[in-house]
Order: structure tokens, then sequence, then C-alpha cells
């Protein structure tokens, strides 16, 4: 149950994400973004999400998710 809930949250952050940071990708890079920024927001956020509940995960999945985006913006391939 874990790993679905991570695919879902982590597709809906990376959705929410990738708009508030105005980037165009098509589905499946748009989940993979979710998905590794929800792991890395979930490792930076853990001690809020004991704290204060499930909706930290989810602001931690979105940051972690912006976290990618701009270091694939700054350090990825270029266009």
């Amino acid at each position: 149950m874990p790993l679905i809930a991570l695919i879902v949250v982590g597709a809906a952050a990376g959705f929410i994400a990738t708009r508030l940071m105005r980037l165009e990708t098509d589905l499946i890079t748009t989940m993979a973004i979710g998905i590794f920024g929800a792991l890395i927001g979930g490792l930076v956020l853990r001690v809020l999400l004991t704290v204060t509940g499930w909706m930290a995960g989810f602001v931690g999945a979105v940051l972690g998710s912006m976290l990618l985006i701009w270091l694939w913006r700054t350090y990825g391939p270029r266009r």
C-alpha cells in the first residue's frame, strides 16, 4: 500500500510542481519528477510528518519535486 500511495501522491505533487515552476513535460516525466520529489521531500521532512500529519508529506513532496525541477533546469541537459 505505501508504494501505491507514493505513486499517487508523487503524481499529484509532480503535476502541481511542474505547473508552479511552469515546466511543460509529458505525463511520465511529470510522474517521475513527483515520485522522486516525494522521496526527497519525504526524507527531508520526516520529522515534520510525525509532528503535523500526512499533509506535511504532501507539502514535502511538492517541495522535493520543485527542488528536483530546479536541479534539472540548472544542471540538466542543455537544449
